[in-house]
């Protein structure tokens, strides 16, 4: 993967990813979620079972779908981030944020899709394609693409794979970075730096091991023998930090996929499927 790669988001000037990296604002404090009902819910760092599909029974899914046919999939890699954090730490962010919406915002949540723009496209991107066919077929409406991998490659990979599933106008789909629509001063990433370290610690403080990167200075941007892009998390990261970036990161999602199911014509904003049973429905 190139760091340095240029990218966009929705029609901002093209930036690398290091330059994004380096440009992460502080912030950090606790606030409470509002849910699609208007109800405020405190986000905890628990990921519930309730919204996750590889723990749901067939009525808990069914009875989700109904509710708000929304599926998101988060993508990430096995990937440096550090001596301090663990490697799957760009899907386990994006899973654990996603899990945070559906607790709000209703829907379900597919498992983290490890696969990313490294892999040949030619053969990549027909796989995810079929997938999010297959979600449609089993009666979603919205498909909510998205990576903690914060690269521009990415974004393209799932949205060409959404194209032709969203084609007909029967569902809306769209990929995403987990703070492509909060980033702000309180909602940023990085590369295992103050914001990836933060979301860790608020999510798996366990995972989290700082004394790993010792006491001296770190290697900038991202160079060796750190790979560490941002501010330093012995100094800026926090769980408080995660919490309140995750809170933003969470709720921008869910807000997003409402608006993506009412752009949908009105015939077309409910679960389609007469039941999950087999028969019906057996496999995605």
């Amino acid at each position: 993967m190139n760091e340095t790669r240029a990218f966009t988001v929705f029609g901002r000037p093209r930036i690398s990813r290091r330059r994004f990296v380096n440009s992460a604002a502080a912030a950090g404090c606790i606030v409470q979620a509002s849910d699609a009902a208007g109800q405020t819910k405190p986000v905890k760092p628990d990921l519930s079972p309730a919204v996750q599909m590889q723990f749901m029974r067939p009525g808990q899914l069914e009875k989700a779908l109904r509710g708000f046919p929304v599926v998101y999939v988060p993508f990430g890699l096995i990937e440096w981030h550090g001596l301090h954090l663990p490697l799957g730490n760009d899907a386990l962010k994006a899973h654990a944020i996603l899990v945070k919406t559906a607790e709000q915002f209703g829907g379900a949540v597919y498992p983290p899709v490890y696969f990313h723009d490294g892999f040949p496209k030619e053969s990549l991107i027909p796989v995810l394609t079929h997938l999010f066919q297959r979600l449609k077929r089993m009666g979603v409406r919205v498909i909510m693409g998205v990576s903690g991998h914060n690269v521009q490659g990415q974004i393209d990979m799932i949205n060409q794979a959404l194209a032709p599933v969203v084609a007909d106008g029967t569902v809306a789909g769209i990929g995403l970075w987990e703070i492509t629509l909060s980033k702000s001063a309180e909602s940023g990433t990085d590369h295992a730096a103050k914001w990836e370290t933060s979301n860790m610690m608020f999510f798996y403080p366990d995972l989290v091991e700082l004394s790993a990167l010792g006491d001296g200075p770190l290697a900038p941007n991202m160079k060796p023998p750190d790979g560490i892009g941002g501010l330093d998390p012995r100094k800026y990261a926090s769980a408080e930090t995660g919490l309140r970036n995750v809170e933003l990161a969470s709720r921008s999602i869910g807000l997003k996929a409402k608006e993506l199911l009412l752009s949908l014509p009105e015939g077309q904003r409910t679960f389609k499927l007469p039941a999950l049973r087999p028969g019906q429905w057996w496999a995605i």
